[in-house]
């Protein structure tokens, strides 16, 4: 297969992913938008791209001496698709047939692609995607072409997988950070699955964690809506979960979960984000529940820990009193840069908030937006 250019909205401009800059991607119900500051104070923003098109999921992706920023686009009419930048904006590329593409035997078609996850500084080259139907595809050419994960595809558990409110997706792939044949992901509906040996085989492991809408078994083997999940920065075998009501943390690779929500104004919510470097630092934005879907009593907080999860700091400062909305799954991220870790989340109201400073104060840095779908960022080395 090859590659080909495509559409480029004409009334945008490419921003600057110079070294040193932070870059940020935000996916919305129409369009992508894209922004770059050298100071994380004075923000360029332009968009939309591909302005008619749905964009549930995007990342950038720093390996490799080049920024490259992977667009998950929904296309009404030739279906969804992988696209890719490699200077800003300027241009985006796909691969001719499609990068992610079920095998004709499966009788399936690629429904939507909930995520995009570049693999660790180690693993140059691998890419991972999270898609619908309930899918994870593998790519190891940076991101050009993926292939099926088929061992996940052929589990016996997958009949039995069922759709969360969005739909049946593999929303969350988390790679081992230092061992490379470990991955979990996680999906809705179904839980968390884990492989150890490389893809070869995937086991559930959702022990601890409730399925409050099955009142007849709350602690199935599999079945839990799981929203997203995150690795600790110190401990692999460590992670953080939101599920559909309630939040929890590992220590044992996931064998066993752990309530951790004591101190937080809602068990429900989308998000749970990690701290690239500092071991036991997490954060997640409580939803009311998972009727009204608003942020608790209509105020708007991040909430931190840095202590695994043990206890809770609200963080609100530069956020909105009042804001009945709401921060969906892949709406969230983190720069990883090094001097002080950004964050950066977007609204179902269309605003996109960042803190530079770890959530101590936080600033808009997009507004009017379409319904924001997917936020991530980077911070480009200098």
């Amino acid at each position: 297969m090859t590659e080909q250019t495509v559409a480029s909205p004409s009334t945008t401009e490419a921003v600057s992913i110079s070294p040193g800059t932070t870059v940020v991607a935000i996916g919305t119900k129409k369009g992508l938008w894209l922004a770059s500051s050298p100071d994380r104070s004075e923000w360029t923003l332009s968009g939309p791209f591909f302005g008619t098109l749905e964009v549930p999921s995007v990342a950038v992706d720093t390996r490799e001496d080049r920024v490259r920023i992977f667009v998950g686009i929904n296309d009404w009419h030739f279906g969804p698709t992988v696209v890719h930048s490699d200077d800003g904006g300027a241009h985006f590329s796909e691969t001719s047939a499609g990068a992610v593409v079920f095998p004709k035997e499966t009788g399936a078609s690629l429904e939507r692609v909930w995520t995009i996850t570049p693999d660790t500084a180690g693993r140059p080259g691998v890419v991972w995607a999270g898609c619908e139907p309930i899918s994870v595809f593998k790519s190891t050419d940076g991101g050009e072409h993926f292939e099926l994960v088929q061992s996940l595809w052929d589990h016996p558990h997958r009949e039995h997988w069922g759709a969360g409110f969005g739909g049946p997706a593999a929303h969350t792939i988390v790679p081992n950070q230092v061992d490379d044949n470990t991955v979990h992901i996680a999906m809705s509906t179904g839980g968390v699955y884990r492989t150890t040996d490389g893809g070869t085989s995937w086991k559930a492991t959702n022990k601890g964690i409730r399925a409050e809408f099955q009142p007849e078994d709350e602690y199935p083997e599999f079945g839990q809506c799981v929203h997203r999940i995150s690795a600790d920065a110190a401990d692999p075998g460590t992670l953080y979960l939101q599920n559909h009501g309630g939040v929890y943390r590992t220590r044992d690779n996931a064998e066993t979960w752990e309530p951790i929500e004591t101190g937080l104004p809602a068990n429900f919510g989308f998000s749970i984000l990690t701290h690239p470097s500092k071991g036991g630092t997490a954060w997640c934005i409580p939803v009311s529940n998972g009727d009204d879907r608003f942020f608790p009593s209509g105020k708007c907080s991040v909430y931190k820990t840095t202590d695994g999860g043990d206890t809770w700091v609200e963080q609100h400062q530069g956020l909105p009193d009042e804001d009945y909305n709401v921060s969906l799954r892949d709406a969230e991220g983190v720069d990883g840069h090094p001097d002080s870790l950004g964050l950066y989340f977007g609204t179902r109201g269309g605003e996109v908030w960042f803190s530079a400073n770890e959530g101590e104060s936080f600033a808009r840095l997009a507004h009017r937006l379409p319904d924001v779908l997917s936020v991530r960022a980077a911070y480009v080395p200098a």
